[in-house]
């Protein structure tokens, strides 16, 4: 395990750069290597997961199925009104520093408030140190929250829809959404990036974004989008003042419970999987929102899945969402978050997410190795000391 308290200097990539750097990280068949030898394990356990997998796809189907298909009568009034065509005004663009497509996008969401069109104040409290890779979706949510000034809110779904989308963004309200980023004409490989949705044109199946990286009103088809959305389960943040709260609640219709928006996202992702079983990103999104409805084996066994189906998931996709991990510590699977942890420090940019550290932190603690979790809770928040999770963790460990 990777315990230094010094970090070395590698390429970055908090989402696409305006820079390029000296490339020092492994090649992408070492890379392939690597996590093909996580990815295997025995044939007890390979037959056991199959016997999970086939349990997953076909017991869960009427229950989730039912929610879906309520949740579809009561919102299609709502969606249906947005109209053909649709732009926001108001909302300037920002050119991304390096590695800060996430802060950037942010702060373009919330010029549409008011606010300075400044994207550094944002990155200050959500990533002090510029070479982190990650800021998830409830760090920004928690950053507009709690730290910006006057009555502007912020809240995170998953499994959304383009009409949904539509339908927020006419109504006034700025949308981000998380999607993948894997240009065939750019040699950096998949990564993770935000867009802020600005408007749509139905005629041409187009939505219109502001992208920190490639420009003020970028076009992407409808296609597109979903595409390289679900690799992030399809989540998206809603921008609002809070004296139009209960119009966010009304347009997000049964999603605005969070419970049954996992499930509804669950259902979609099961859809997909039952569609292409060879889709790891509809397993990855399975066992997303199992984590997040307490069904941690069931997230546990989808997870290993997504890690086998389909040529396996991109190597950065822990960079980002780190739901293996959750599931793993939940189901007492130690030694493999220790594993995964070491696969990302080893990938020549994972010592730059404060996640990898705060996992194997837990994983130590709960492996009864006090001393070095406390190392690397410690380096989480060297690195990032906002990042709540690991100084709860922390206090945690120290009081054991």
């Amino acid at each position: 395990m990777y315990e230094s308290p010094h970090f070395v200097k590698t390429e970055s990539y908090g989402g696409p750069s305006r820079k390029r750097r000296a490339n020092t990280e492994l090649t992408r068949h070492q890379k392939g290597i690597m996590l093909v030898s996580l990815q295997r394990r025995s044939e007890e356990d390979t037959v056991t997961g199959k016997v999970w997998v086939l349990l997953i796809v076909l017991l869960l189907g009427a229950g989730m199925v039912s929610a879906q298909e309520s949740a579809a009568v009561q919102t299609s009034s709502n969606l249906s009104a947005a109209p053909a065509s649709f732009m926001l005004d108001n909302v300037q663009h920002i050119w991304q520093g390096w590695n800060n497509c996430g802060p950037a996008t942010l702060t373009m969401g919330l010029t549409y408030f008011g606010v300075e069109a400044n994207q550094y104040p944002a990155a200050q409290w959500l990533k002090p140190n510029s070479e982190d890779k990650n800021v998830s979706p409830w760090q920004m949510v928690e950053y507009v929250n709690t730290q910006v000034p006057g009555t502007t809110r912020a809240l995170v779904r998953y499994g959304g829809t383009l009409d949904g989308l539509k339908a927020l963004v006419s109504n006034g309200f700025p949308v981000l959404i998380e999607a993948g980023y894997d240009p065939e004409s750019d040699d950096q490989g998949w990564m993770g990036h935000y867009l802020l949705i600005r408007g749509y044109d139905d005629e041409r199946s187009v939505m219109i974004t502001h992208d920190s990286f490639l420009g003020p009103n970028r076009e992407y088809s409808y296609d597109y989008i979903d595409r390289f959305w679900r690799h992030f389960n399809r989540v998206y943040i809603v921008l609002y003042d809070l004296s139009r709260q209960d119009e966010v609640m009304a347009l997000l219709g049964p999603d605005a419970d969070e419970q049954q928006n996992y499930r509804n996202a669950l259902e979609a992702a099961r859809q997909e999987a039952i569609a292409n079983p060879e889709d790891p990103f509809a397993w990855f999104n399975m066992g997303t929102n199992f984590i997040a409805l307490g069904m941690a084996n069931e997230a546990a066994v989808a997870y290993d899945q997504a890690r086998n189906v389909g040529g396996g998931l991109p190597w950065r996709m822990l960079w980002y969402q780190f739901g293996p991990f959750e599931a793993y510590y939940a189901v007492g699977r130690y030694q493999d978050m220790i594993q995964l942890a070491q696969a990302n420090l080893n990938d020549g940019g994972g010592q730059y997410v404060e996640e990898t550290f705060y996992y194997a932190g837990l994983a130590r603690a709960a492996m009864g190795e006090t001393e070095r979790a406390i190392e690397n809770l410690n380096q989480a928040l060297w690195f990032n000391p906002n990042f709540s999770p690991a100084r709860a963790a922390l206090a945690e460990v120290q009081n054991m």
